[in-house]
């Protein structure tokens, strides 16, 4: 029979002394004896609701002195509803093995230190354990001890801050500290299920000096207070098949340090994290499983993004089809009479936040197996509105509902399918392919960037998301879950079918090389589609001429405040900026791979010297004033007023003014070219562009490209709009020589054509000798490289988190 939801046992008697465990097998069971615990649960618990007591009984002690190991794991059940600040409703802490060991009238909290390991004889694994610490994390008082185990109250161990949310505050605000006073554990919170025992406690973090995020959403920000879910969950039992990590696989893992391999073998391997998945029949070529992987749809999800969560999810089971499983991956809707704090439910949780921010995916992992117990994923509830703001502004508002290919709500529920398989993605083991996109739709765990469509002039948004599962996500699932027939080695079967995958020509780039914008990989980029990333960049430039031309109050729905044109005219004017930094990689950049020896993989190549120019060309066009100039006729809608109260969502999300309502169009020009400016000039990029000529003359070089930029900035200076351009490329040149990752000899040119340009301008009169006499003036240039030279303004954020992350983000 299915276990409905846990056996609350503070509310089934709040005011009684002590409550005793509940049977396992029924929900909401009678109350009975603690003497009447039945075989099977985990420990036997009873709580004191007045004294705030929480009691567990533990086994004797085995021969290790262990009373008990356990899985333990953590959760946010109420969340700080911040972006930059990860507190969030849902969100898991890391999971430890814990066990409890007794030391006299004390029984301690330990965190066992399962990554270092040996197999082999008895001695050797037990020299490796003892040669790495442990962590105590709490001393528990006995409070009886006697033939049928020990009793501890775990209450003083549930307030202590294991989650390091004081950590996470301090990132963004100062001097958040556990306020002990203020935090106790809930024993009217206390479940029991057949695999886990879930208890709770508020934990309250106190400052004086909170910060303006916090300050933003606590109602009294100088004490933040969230309830902390703990779980102790049953050890896996055997069984479980691990899997070693392929580099090629597009798998996470497990770390560990098996000191105990043969030597030639690395001690130090990872164990590719998966869950338990079992054919009934293992001899058949498609079999039903023992237990399928399923996952649940939060709730507070409301419809019809429920429904489009649960579409995309359920894509998944497309991959494990073709890996031979029937119905192995299915997906339902969290009815009443499942618990999500039932470690045998995964669950997709909806949390909201004050702006926008990340959506991420995850689970309970046993640190000595690499098994994902439990699915954990979070979704952020404000995404799915930013992207309708961003399709508003391309086709505008009166398409809403409509139900066409233009819809900004079918395009954004399409959106929002595509981000509940990525997620649930991660939660099933699997990491960021960027390169899928270089090569059609090949994964669902790429960052998407939407296709925009040009027909007949007109923006065309029908095909803007894929609408089902990738030929890259069916080879991880078959990698990381398929099986050989029985008797066959599993992990040499796996390792000979990511060489067929890769002898293929498949593509595979992960986060380590595609997340900042200077990288080298010219496949590894986020929110950016095809291969020809020039021709792309000008097919972005091309869209957003088109709904430039179609700004103004279309965009808006009836009544909608005029103001809010300033918030959707930054992803408008931004449009390419993924598609600048894909195009970057071109320049400088070196195409290599994920490699084992005896692959089809060949030595890393730099990108050809004509694909680079391509690339430095098409990325300077982004310079031109007829990309950086906003139409006239945007302005005075830009400038409608706005009154009421602040609203962070609004003011992270547009560009500074010249003065209440004033928009500055000298602003938007500025922003967009550091945009290109910021890819192009990194000291890294600097300095392979100088190396790639010294191996090979023919190669673009340091001197060509620097002279290029000039050519297309700062030579040209007759306008308000060429003269902004034009600072703000000599700027940042200055910047770049001045950088302390920039080596002596990549400066020194660039110090060269500083002088070269300083000379040339002080030849003119007015704004030119102003601009030279800046160059030739050592402290007043540091002074404005400083504070980033007539201060670029900030650009405002693309992912839900800061400048450097993206408008389609996950």
């Amino acid at each position: 029979m299915k276990q409905a939801r846990g056996r609350n046992l503070g509310q089934k008697l709040a005011g009684a002394a002590l409550i005793a465990l509940l049977a396992p097998q029924l929900a909401m069971a009678e109350l009975v004896g603690v003497s009447n615990t039945k075989d099977g649960d985990l420990l036997p618990v009873r709580v004191d609701a007045d004294a705030g007591k929480i009691l567990i009984t533990l086994p004797k002690a085995d021969a290790e002195g262990v009373m008990g190991r356990f899985i333990y794991a953590t959760a946010i059940r109420s969340g700080l509803g911040s972006a930059p600040i990860r507190i969030d409703r849902g969100m898991l802490g890391p999971t430890q093995i814990l066990a409890f060991r007794r030391f006299g009238r004390k029984v301690a909290v330990v965190y066992e230190n399962p990554r270092f390991r040996a197999t082999g004889e008895a001695s050797v694994q037990y020299g490796a354990k003892t040669s790495f610490p442990f962590s105590t994390i709490a001393m528990l008082d006995v409070i009886s001890s006697d033939a049928k185990g020990t009793v501890v109250d775990i209450s003083p161990f549930l307030t202590r801050d294991t989650m390091h949310l004081a950590d996470a505050l301090n990132q963004e605000a100062k001097g958040f500290r556990l306020a002990d006073n203020l935090s106790a554990a809930d024993p009217t919170s206390v479940k029991v299920f057949p695999d886990n025992i879930e208890m709770e406690a508020v934990q309250t973090f106190a400052s004086d000096t909170p910060g303006r995020e916090v300050g933003n959403i606590a109602a009294d920000p100088r004490q933040i207070s969230f309830t902390i879910r703990h779980s102790l969950i049953r050890l896996p039992g055997p069984g479980f098949a691990v899997r070693k990590f392929d580099i090629r696989s597009g798998s996470h893992g497990t770390q560990v340090y098996d000191f105990g391999t043969a030597l030639g073998d690395d001690v130090q391997y990872q164990l590719a994290n998966h869950f338990r998945l079992d054919k009934v029949d293992p001899t058949a070529a498609k079999s039903r499983v023992k237990k399928p992987i399923t996952f649940y749809i939060d709730n507070a999800a409301p419809e019809p993004i429920r429904g489009a969560l649960a579409k995309g999810v359920a894509w998944w089971n497309q991959a494990f089809e073709t890996a031979g499983y029937i119905d192995a991956f299915q997906v339902k809707p969290l009815t009443p009479d499942i618990d999500p704090q039932d470690a045998r439910y995964s669950i997709v949780n909806w949390g909201d936040r004050l702006t926008r921010s990340w959506s991420y995916g995850g689970g309970i992992i046993d640190p000595r197996t690499g098994e994902i117990i439990k699915g954990n994923v979070v979704l952020g509830a404000l995404r799915v509105r930013q992207d309708m703001q961003i399709f508003e502004a391309l086709v505008g508002a009166a398409q809403d509902n409509t139900g066409t290919g233009n819809d900004p709500v079918k395009v954004s529920l399409d959106r929002i399918s595509q981000l509940g398989a990525h997620e649930v993605g991660h939660a099933i083991g699997f990491v960021h392919n960027f390169a899928g996109s270089t090569q059609g739709r090949t994964s669902v765990m790429d960052y998407p960037g939407p296709l925009i469509g040009l027909k007949g002039g007109k923006i065309d948004l029908s095909d803007a998301y894929a609408k089902g599962i990738g030929s890259w996500d069916k080879f991880t699932v078959q990698w990381l879950y398929g099986q050989p027939k029985p008797g066959a080695d599993a992990d040499k079967w796996a390792f000979a079918l990511a060489d067929a995958e890769f002898a293929k020509g498949t593509r595979y780039m992960t986060d380590i090389d595609g997340r900042a914008d200077d990288g080298p990989a010219p496949h590894d980029s986020m929110w950016d589609n095809g291969e020809d990333k020039p021709a792309e960049l000008a097919h972005m430039l091309a869209v957003r001429r088109v709904a430039l031309g179609n700004f103004g109050p279309g965009v808006l729905r009836k009544g909608e405040a005029l103001s809010n044109l300033r918030r959707k005219f930054v992803p408008v004017w931004l449009l390419a900026r993924y598609e600048v930094a894909a195009t970057g990689k071109w320049v400088g950049g070196v195409d290599y791979a994920y490699a084992v020896a005896g692959d089809a993989n060949k030595a890393a190549q730099p990108v050809t010297a004509a694909k680079q120019r391509a690339a430095l060309a098409a990325m300077l066009k982004t310079l031109s004033p007829a990309e950086l100039t906003v139409p006239d006729a945007l302005v005075g809608w830009l400038s409608s007023g706005v009154n009421g109260r602040n609203d962070a969502q609004f003011d992270t999300e547009v560009f500074d003014n010249a003065g209440a309502a004033a928009f500055d169009p000298l602003v938007a020009t500025d922003v967009a070219a550091q945009v290109t400016l910021d890819s192009l000039l990194a000291p890294t990029r600097l300095t392979r562009v100088h190396l790639q000529q010294a191996r090979d003359p023919g190669q673009l070089g340091l001197a060509e490209m620097i002279d290029a930029l000039g050519a297309a900035t700062w030579e040209h200076n007759a306008t308000p709009v060429e003269r902004r351009i034009a600072l703000r490329a000599l700027l940042s040149v200055a910047r770049a020589r001045r950088d302390a990752a920039t080596p002596v000899d990549v400066a020194a040119l660039l110090q060269e054509k500083l002088d070269g340009a300083a000379a040339k301008l002080g030849e003119g009169t007015g704004w030119g000798k102003t601009v030279a006499a800046l160059l030739k003036n050592g402290p007043a240039l540091e002074a404005e490289i400083g504070k980033m030279g007539r201060k670029a303004p900030a650009i405002p954020p693309g992912m839900p988190i800061g400048g450097d992350t993206g408008w389609f983000d996950n």
